[in-house]
C-alpha cells in the first residue's frame, strides 16, 4: 500500500492480501490517522481556537458581526466547557441549541447562534486544526411564519402629526424621518446615518452608502452591503427643504442634531465611540418613537414597521417584485416577502369577492338540491339512521 506520511512522504508497505478495495480503504484511513496525529499535537481549546479565529480574521469582517459571534463562542464554552476543540460533538451543539432555546432566546436567534459557531467551526477544518466540521449535521429549529404589522392609512397621518407636535429633547425631526421611512423605505441606521452630501434636491434624490471613519463622520456600514438611491416624493421633498433651511453651518449629518453631533464627535476624541454605537447614533430612539405612537393613539408598532408599511404599499401600487427587493436593498426577493410583504390589500379585498361569490354558488346549489328533494332523495349515513323516535322505541 502506497500512502504519504506525516511529512508528505510517500511510503509503501505490504497489507497481505490483493483486494484493490480493502487496499484503498486501508490507504485512507492510515493517511487520516497520520492526519488526526499531526492536528493533536497542536491542539487547543474552544477559546484559543476563537482568538486564533479573530486574530485571523478581525480586520475582514464589522465589529458587528466580529461583536455577535464573540457572543455566541462564550455562550458555546459556557454550556459545554473550555474542551478541547478536537472533542466537540454534534451532541455538543444540540446541547448548545437548547441552551438558547431555555434561556428565551427567539428560534430565529439560537438559529443564528449556530450558524455562527458553524462557520468558526468551517474555518478550523480549512486551517488544519479540524478534521471534520462537528456541527456539520446540526440543523436549527423551523422559524414560524411571522405576522407582518404595517400601518394603516389613518395611522400613518396620525404618526405624522404626532411626530410634527413631538418636543424632542435633543431636537431630532421626527416628522421628516417618519415620512422619509415611509416614502423611502429606509431603514433607521439608515436615516439616522444620512448625510447632506447624500441628498441631491436638484434631482430630488437620496443617497443611501457606507461610510468611512474621516474627521466629520464615523464608520458605518450599509447592511447587506447595498448601495441604493431613492427618490423623494413632493410632500417629504417641502419638509426636506424646510428642514434644510433650519440646519446650521457646516451641518454634516441630516437627522443627527447638533448638539448630539458634538458630543459624538467628543467621544471619538476620546476613543469612547465604536462602530456599534454608529449604528443608531441617537440615544433612546426607541423609548421617543414609542412616546409618538402614544400621541397618535397607536397601541403597537415599531420604527421598523414604516420600512414595512412601505415596501407592501409599493407591491400594492403596482411596483414589480424584483423593483420592490432591489429598493429594499435585498439580494432575494424571499427575504422581502418573508419578513416585510403584509398581504396586498386588494388581494383581500378580491378574496372577499370571490368568497360572496363562491357562497351565493354553493347557496344556489343547496336550495337546487332542497327542490329536487322528492326526485333525489338526500342518503344519510348510517351513523344518522334511525333517528325518528319511533325507530328508536323498537
Amino acid at each position: 500500500m502506497d500512502y504519504s506520511d506525516e511529512t508528505g512522504n510517500r511510503r509503501r508497505i505490504s497489507l497481505g492480501h490483493a483486494d484493490k478495495r480493502k487496499a484503498e480503504a486501508q490507504r485512507a484511513q492510515k493517511e487520516r490517522e497520520l492526519r488526526m496525529g499531526i492536528i493533536e499535537s497542536a491542539s487547543m481549546r474552544l477559546s484559543q481556537l476563537w482568538a486564533d479565529s479573530q486574530a485571523r480574521t478581525r480586520a475582514q469582517l464589522r465589529q458587528s458581526s466580529l461583536a455577535d459571534a464573540d457572543i455566541a463562542v462564550r455562550e458555546l464554552i459556557a454550556v459545554i466547557g473550555d474542551i478541547d476543540c478536537q472533542k466537540v460533538s454534534h451532541k455538543d451543539g444540540e446541547q448548545f441549541l437548547q441552551a438558547c432555546l431555555d434561556k428565551g432566546n427567539a428560534i430565529g436567534t439560537a438559529n443564528k447562534k449556530v450558524r455562527t459557531v458553524k462557520r468558526v467551526f468551517e474555518l478550523a477544518v480549512l486551517r488544519g486544526f479540524l478534521e471534520v466540521n462537528p456541527f456539520r449535521h446540526l440543523r436549527g429549529g423551523r422559524v414560524p411564519q411571522q405576522e407582518i404589522h404595517v400601518y394603516s392609512e389613518d395611522e400613518c397621518h396620525r404618526l405624522l402629526k404626532a411626530a410634527r407636535e413631538f418636543d424632542d429633547p435633543e431636537g431630532v425631526n421626527w416628522e421628516l424621518l417618519i415620512a422619509l421611512a415611509l416614502s423611502t423605505a429606509m431603514r433607521c441606521g439608515e436615516l439616522l446615518n444620512l448625510v447632506w452630501r447624500g441628498v441631491d434636491f436638484e434631482q430630488q434624490i437620496v443617497k443611501v452608502s457606507p461610510k468611512l471613519a474621516a474627521d466629520k463622520t464615523w464608520v458605518w456600514f450599509v447592511k447587506d452591503a447595498e448601495r441604493r438611491t431613492l427618490s423623494l416624493t413632493g410632500d417629504v421633498l417641502n419638509i426636506f427643504l424646510q428642514h434644510y433651511e433650519k440646519q446650521p453651518e457646516g451641518s454634516v449629518y441630516v437627522l443627527v442634531p447638533a448638539c448630539r453631533y458634538e458630543h459624538i464627535q467628543q467621544r471619538r476624541k476620546e476613543g469612547k465611540w465604536s462602530e456599534q454605537d454608529g449604528r443608531i447614533p441617537i440615544n433612546n430612539f426607541t423609548r421617543r418613537f414609542s412616546r409618538i405612537l402614544e400621541r397618535a393613539s397607536i397601541d403597537s408598532g415599531t420604527f421598523h414597521d414604516l420600512r414595512r408599511t412601505c415596501l407592501s404599499r409599493w407591491l400594492e401600487n403596482g411596483l414589480s417584485e424584483y423593483d420592490v427587493m432591489k429598493l429594499a436593498g435585498h439580494s432575494e426577493f424571499s427575504t422581502t416577502q418573508r419578513f416585510y410583504l403584509a398581504v396586498r390589500t386588494d388581494l383581500v379585498v378580491h378574496q372577499a369577492r370571490l368568497g360572496r361569490l363562491s357562497f351565493r354558488t354553493h347557496s344556489a346549489a343547496l336550495r337546487a338540491g332542497f327542490d329536487a328533494e322528492s326526485r333525489a332523495p338526500v342518503i344519510l349515513d348510517s351513523r344518522f339512521r334511525g333517528n325518528d323516535k319511533s325507530q328508536n322505541q323498537s
